[in-house]
């Protein structure tokens, strides 16, 4: 198995951190974009969900490459963004897409790690059936879900949406995924209410100060507690690349990219120095798009990748996030169609 194409599709409103400065003064907000290299985010507008971003990349995707629909086999849609509770937005794509009603569609609300966790499974569901080929759909709005009036992350979440294309081929060999959780530490990015446990109300829909520092959110509205979430970063994350390419028997210097996740320039430059990775394979869109959770990872591909992915490569994919969950790939790729991204 392996991802025969890619496409993209980002919000054509373009965030200039800098001028980001409605809510905060204009020295504090130089300080913080400097500090996590956040330059420019895209902002969907009230009209746009995650899945128009992943129907625009879809589209693309699919005309680029003249893709036969009538042998989409498998949908997932990736997002803790969706249109609905119910029904499951990938059910709706399935429609909107013209695929056939013998297509298996479901979605996976993971969170930052979901695009890696997303692949095994489209990659083990191909490997033991008759499937021709796997549409999976990872698009996210976290404008949406964050305060603009917490300095913690008003600077960080961006939006975008993309496609890959999965289908099989002995050409790819091996692939090697390792998928980890630790729901102890559940609450180090976490919206409190909305859901069922703590339903929707006035109350948690007020804005109230939640620190000692003026930030300003409501019970709705995400939180992250980022000096433990960069904790956990720096004890886990090395140690699970570390082990995969151990398992797979590969040698991290013979990779040819190592994609990680978005989250901010010093986690990404911290992994680099601590595996002793050779930074010119290590592409980045954290300065253009921000943190697009589960999207970035991919978004990353389709912005940087593009024309580079001819022939064969291998790539270490790395991701973490809400739950905690962490997720570690190492990916073949051969002749990868990437597309020119789209604005929505």
């Amino acid at each position: 198995m392996g991802i025969t194409a890619l496409a993209g599709a980002v919000p054509h409103t373009i965030i200039d951190n800098y001028k980001y400065t409605k809510y905060f003064p204009a020295d504090q907000v130089k300080d913080v974009v400097d500090k996590i290299g956040i330059y420019q985010r895209r902002f969907a507008d009230e009209k746009t969900c995650s899945s128009d971003l992943c129907f625009a990349a879809a589209e693309k995707l699919i005309t680029d490459n003249n893709i036969n629909r009538d042998e989409i086999d498998l949908l997932i849609f990736i997002s803790q963004t969706p249109d609905y509770r119910m029904p499951a937005t990938s059910v709706l794509l399935q429609d909107r897409l013209g695929l056939p009603n013998s297509t298996i569609a479901f979605d996976i609300t993971l969170g930052c790690s979901a695009f890696i966790y997303g692949l095994s499974v489209a990659y083990s569901m191909m490997s033991c059936g008759n499937l021709r080929k796997a549409l999976i759909l990872d698009g996210e709005t976290r404008s949406k879900v964050y305060s603009p009036k917490d300095r913690r992350s008003a600077f960080l979440f961006g939006d975008g949406g993309i496609a890959a294309l999965v289908e099989r081929d002995p050409k790819f060999g091996y692939s090697f995924f390792s998928l980890n959780s630790d729901g102890s530490r559940g609450d180090l990015i976490k919206i409190n209410a909305g859901g069922y446990r703590n339903p929707s109300s006035i109350e948690t829909l007020k804005e109230r100060v939640v620190d000692e520092y003026g930030n300003i959110r409501s019970e709705e509205q995400g939180y992250m507690n980022g000096g433990d979430v960069f904790n956990f970063v720096i004890r886990e994350i090395p140690k699970d690349i570390k082990r995969t390419l151990e398992y797979a028997g590969i040698d991290a210097q013979k990779l040819d990219f190592y994609v990680f996740h978005q989250a901010n320039n010093f986690i990404n430059s911290y992994l680099a120095k601590k595996l002793k990775l050779d930074t010119t394979k290590i592409p980045s869109t954290i300065d253009k798009y921000g943190n697009t959770s589960s999207v970035s990872v991919p978004l990353t591909i389709v912005d940087q990748l593009k024309g580079k992915l001819n022939g064969h490569h291998e790539l270490l994919l790395s991701a973490f996030g809400v739950g905690m969950t962490w997720a570690t790939a190492i990916i073949p790729f051969d002749d990868c169609q990437i597309s020119d991204i789209v604005e929505v």
